[in-house]
């Protein structure tokens, strides 16, 4: 059996943040109901004319879609009985709309006392940002994640991947597992809240090591791909003839590695570069010498003698790169799906394994409203005359 067999959820997801959590406990054998507006999902058709993204391919795989308008009394009517049956809920919306809509989690759980009721946001419910909208990029910005990203004399840089939005899901994904294995014991639902905000704060280990350590060392914001904390060296993306690879050495032995790859095996004997101190005191002239030995190599070349002497490097890839990844390939986390749009398209796999927990086969993700007849009689116990009535109303699609 599957890890959650038998569970139910609602996902009132969009975008990055409620899909990914919806799609983690779909890989693991929820049953998770997509609940989509008339028009469908955010990011359902956001860029593409005529076809769904490849994000929203990507982040839905497993689930079913009932269309609902929310907006209408008698769509929120539907979405009360569901919740009849559901044991989970997940809504990442602005703050305050579930409460405008009449379905806040009070209302919920007053219904369902079982129910998990699951909101990631920005901020969070409480504190004084809780009312604030939130996107990845503001996210990042307000969580010092930006500030700490880019080259000293450079501009703060936010991250290329969403990590906020998917970071603030796999939170929530770890909440909604905590709720209902507390509610084995009492029988009781809750709310599960995640702020992407609070996520980032234990990321910031290093740089604020950096600047808790020792205070009165004057450290820049922004330390480019140093170590944040400069606490490290060498600790650094070096430029090779096809490209850049990663280094860190974050030992004696390491270094010792490093010294013998690049042909310099006199090096730890230096003063400068004796112990890892006198390494970060001296760290343009350490680096100066790595990249003057990578430079002169490819990346392939560079990372097997680096990696021959124990030395913790790779190449850094390109986008296209992982995109055919064979290592992420055997592990199943790349998968293709047939769509019947889109044809053939990679889809993630899901990257927690239990041993006793096959992984469900992977299905596209579904079209706009494609369950909603199915679900509203199997689930509400609705007849075709009322499925119907639904329909001419506008409420459901």
């Amino acid at each position: 059996m599957n890890a959650f067999d038998g569970v139910r959820v609602l996902e009132l997801g969009q975008v990055y943040n409620g899909p990914y959590c919806g799609l983690l406990l779909a890989q693991l054998g929820a049953d998770v109901i997509k609940i989509e507006p008339p028009g469908g999902e955010t990011l359902r058709f956001r860029s593409v004319e005529g076809a769904e993204t490849h994000e929203f391919v990507m982040l839905n795989s497993n689930k079913r879609s009932v269309a609902l308008d929310l907006k209408t009394a008698a769509g929120r009517d539907v979405l009360l009985d569901l919740v009849d049956t559901a044991d989970v809920l997940i809504e990442n919306f602005a703050p305050g709309t579930m409460g405008r809509l009449g379905l806040s989690a009070a209302t919920l759980l007053e219904r369902n006392p079982r129910l998990v009721y699951a909101t990631g946001k920005g901020y969070g419910l409480t504190g004084p940002y809780a009312g604030m909208s939130a996107m990845d990029i503001t996210v990042q910005a307000m969580s010092g994640a930006i500030a700490c990203t880019g080259d000293p004399d450079g501009p703060p840089t936010k991250a290329g991947p969403a990590f906020i939005d998917f970071s603030g899901g796999v939170h929530l994904f770890a909440g909604i597992a905590s709720a209902l294995f507390q509610r084995e014991r009492t029988g009781r639902g809750q709310v599960v809240e995640v702020s992407m905000h609070d996520t980032v704060y234990p990321m910031l280990a290093s740089a604020l090591g950096g600047l808790y350590n020792d205070p009165s060392r004057p450290l820049p914001e922004r330390t480019g791909n140093r170590h944040s904390g400069l606490a490290v060296a060498p600790y650094n993306v070096y430029r090779a003839a096809d490209g850049w690879l990663a280094v860190i050495s974050i030992s004696d032995r390491h270094f010792a590695g490093v010294a013998r790859a690049i042909g310099r095996p006199e090096m730890p004997d230096d003063p400068r570069f004796a112990d890892r101190f006198a390494r970060v005191r001296n760290i343009d002239a350490l680096d100066a010498e790595i990249e003057r030995w990578t430079s002169a190599r490819d990346r392939a070349a560079a990372v097997a003698a680096l990696a021959e002497q124990g030395v913790p490097c790779a190449p850094v890839r390109t986008v296209r790169e992982v995109s055919e990844d064979p290592h992420l390939r055997e592990r199943g986390m790349i998968r293709d799906v047939q769509h019947p749009r889109r044809g053939s398209v990679p889809v993630p796999g899901c990257p927690i394994r239990l041993d006793d927990s096959p992984l469900a086969d992977v299905a596209p993700a579904p079209d706009l409203g494609d369950a909603t007849d199915d679900v509203l009689a199997a689930l509400c116990g609705y007849d075709p005359d009322r499925i119907s009535e639904l329909h001419r109303a506008g409420a459901v699609r």
